[in-house]
């Protein structure tokens, strides 16, 4: 497990709305045991849809082009959904695709700031297709990855981070507050003086 996810079984039944559309699995597979191979070569991988029944027939989709296995003659071992522990705190998402346009196959790494690989990834589908009218059936995620800070090479994640100089936000309402608590009071008896903002 990497970086510090959780796995769950994929039947989910959740009332709450997920903040993101696609979701992270876990599927392991395998051929149909037989006379001639009554154990064989088991497979798995992680990869990103929107629910568990697209999980799998992607499972199936890359499988059956990387070894002689089809959905036919395969069967599924188990399903999970990965979860990340720490959802809270911002961080620096490579991922590395490769994605068909109108006029060919192409190869590119993108970098995002998110809370979580799925926000990352929602982004990711998001940008693809807006600015390269990529669908999201022509893209294919090779490999995701937590970048440090260090590590990061595109200017528009890099502008966040302060390294040319320290980032900071202009205050566009200042709100004028009591020094104390006993200084608060509903009605003022004079007319405040905003010169000094």
């Amino acid at each position: 497990r990497d970086l510090g996810t959780r796995e769950r079984t994929c039947p989910v039944q959740s009332n709450i709305m997920a903040p993101f559309r696609y979701h992270q699995y876990h599927i392991v597979g395998r051929h149909v045991p037989t006379e001639a191979q009554p154990e064989p070569q088991i497979y798995r991988m992680k990869l990103w849809s929107l629910d568990d029944t697209r999980a799998k027939s992607k499972f199936w989709y890359f499988l059956s082009r990387l070894k002689k296995v089809k959905k036919a003659n395969g069967q599924i071992i188990a399903c999970n959904e990965i979860f990340e522990e720490d959802v809270t705190s911002i961080k620096n998402y490579g991922v590395w695709i490769r994605y068909q346009s109108r006029t060919g196959f192409h190869n590119a790494y993108k970098e995002y700031r998110e809370v979580s690989m799925n926000k990352a990834v929602d982004a990711l589908y998001e940008e693809m297709a807006s600015r390269h009218r990529v669908r999201a059936p022509c893209l294919q995620i090779i490999k995701i990855a937590q970048v440090a800070d260090d590590d990061v090479k595109r200017d528009n994640t890099i502008q966040f981070l302060g390294r040319k100089e320290p980032v900071s936000f202009p205050v566009v309402n200042k709100v004028l507050r009591p020094d104390a608590k006993s200084q608060k009071t509903t009605f003022k008896y004079s007319r405040p003086n905003f010169s000094a903002l």
